[in-house]
C-alpha cells in the first residue's frame, strides 16, 4: 500500500497578470485545481488560511514526451492570422449584413485577441462570426447565402485564400521562432524523449511554419505531428491531445504539454495531461489556474525543470 503524507497547505490567492505581485518577467507554478497548490520563491502571497491534503507517494510521474502547440509556443502569430484574415475579407470584399460601412470586414487587434482566445480554429471563427453579425455579401457570393451548403462554400473559399496568404507572410523570412523553444526541443530529443506538435491550424499552414521556423530535420524528427484537419473537434476539445498520447503509444500522465492560451490549456487538462503555459500579450491576461506552471517565454526553461516538475503532480485525495 502506497504512503501518505499529509501536508498543510496555504489557500493561495487567485493569480493574473493583473494581479498587484504578478511579474510579466517571473515565471511562477500553479498546481491544478486539485492538485496541492505550489508557487515560487519570487512571488509574495499572504496566506488566509489552511487546508489539509493527502499525497500518495506512488502517484509521482515520468517525462516520456513533450507536446507543443504551434500557433503561440512556436511562434508568436496572432497578429499574421489576423493580418491573413483581414487580406481575404479586403480580397474578396467581405460586407456583414449588419455593418453600417461600405468597406470590407476588418477585424481589430482587440476583437482578434479575444476571438482567438475564445474560439479555436479559423473556419469556427468565421462560422461564429457570421451567425452574430450576419452572414456576408462577397465578391464569393453577391448575396448573403442562406443555406449550409453555400455557407460551407463561403467559409471554405475564404479559409483556403487565408491560408495562402498566411504561407506568404511565413515564407518572407521575417518571422522567427520565441525564445528558446528549439533548445527545449534539442534537450528533449537528447535525452530520448518523444516529441509532438499539435495545432489546431490547418495543416498544410503548419507545416510550412514548422519547416521554416524549426526546420526540415527537427520537423521530419517529431514523433508525432497533429493539425485541426485531422480530428473532428478543435481545441479546447482534447480530441487533439488524445489522440497524440494513442500514437506516442505514452501514458497521458507521462505527457507535457506546452500551451499559450486557456483554449489550449483546457484541451490539455481535458484530456489528463499536465500543461504549462507560455503566454503572449494576447492571452497573457487569461486565468491559467489550472497550469503547473506560467511563464513569460520558455528562454530561461529547461528539460530539468519540467521534468521536476512533472514528477511533483500528485494527486490531491
Amino acid at each position: 500500500m502506497a504512503s501518505c503524507t499529509t501536508l498543510f497547505l496555504p489557500q493561495i490567492p487567485s493569480l493574473s497578470p493583473q494581479n498587484p505581485s504578478f511579474s510579466l518577467h517571473t515565471p511562477f507554478l500553479l498546481s491544478p485545481s486539485s492538485f496541492p497548490r505550489t508557487f515560487s520563491s519570487t512571488s509574495s502571497f499572504s496566506c488566509t488560511s489552511k487546508r489539509f491534503v493527502s499525497i500518495s507517494a506512488s502517484s509521482s510521474r515520468a517525462l516520456e514526451a513533450l507536446v507543443f502547440d504551434c500557433d503561440g509556443v512556436i511562434l508568436e502569430s496572432e497578429h499574421l492570422h489576423r493580418q491573413a484574415y483581414n487580406d481575404a475579407f479586403s480580397h474578396f470584399n467581405v460586407i456583414c449584413s449588419s455593418s453600417s460601412s461600405s468597406d470590407p470586414l476588418n477585424w481589430s487587434s482587440e476583437f482578434y485577441d479575444d476571438l482567438q482566445n475564445r474560439i479555436g480554429g479559423g473556419k469556427p471563427k468565421m462560422r461564429w462570426y457570421f451567425k452574430e453579425h450576419g452572414w456576408p455579401s462577397s465578391t464569393i457570393f453577391e448575396t448573403p447565402p442562406e443555406d449550409d451548403t453555400d455557407r460551407a462554400n463561403l467559409i471554405d473559399t475564404l479559409q483556403d485564400w487565408k491560408t495562402e496568404r498566411y504561407k506568404e507572410i511565413i515564407k518572407s523570412g521575417t518571422v522567427e521562432p520565441r525564445p528558446g523553444v528549439l533548445r527545449l526541443m534539442d534537450e528533449a530529443k537528447a535525452a530520448g524523449k518523444k516529441l509532438a506538435v499539435c495545432s489546431a491550424a490547418t495543416k498544410s499552414s503548419v507545416v510550412l511554419c514548422l519547416e521554416n521556423l524549426i526546420g526540415i530535420e527537427r520537423f521530419q524528427g517529431l514523433d508525432c505531428f497533429l493539425a485541426g484537419d485531422d480530428v473532428k473537434e478543435k481545441k479546447p476539445d482534447p480530441s487533439i491531445y488524445l489522440t497524440a498520447v494513442k500514437r506516442l503509444g505514452v501514458s497521458e500522465k507521462d505527457c507535457l504539454v506546452v500551451e499559450d492560451s486557456v483554449i489550449g490549456l483546457q484541451a490539455a487538462t481535458q484530456a489528463g495531461m499536465a500543461c504549462v503555459i507560455s503566454y503572449t500579450p494576447s492571452t497573457a491576461s487569461q486565468d491559467f489556474k489550472d497550469a503547473i506552471a506560467i511563464y513569460p517565454d520558455l528562454s530561461d526553461v529547461r528539460l530539468a525543470d519540467l521534468e521536476s516538475l512533472l514528477q511533483n503532480v500528485v494527486t490531491a485525495k
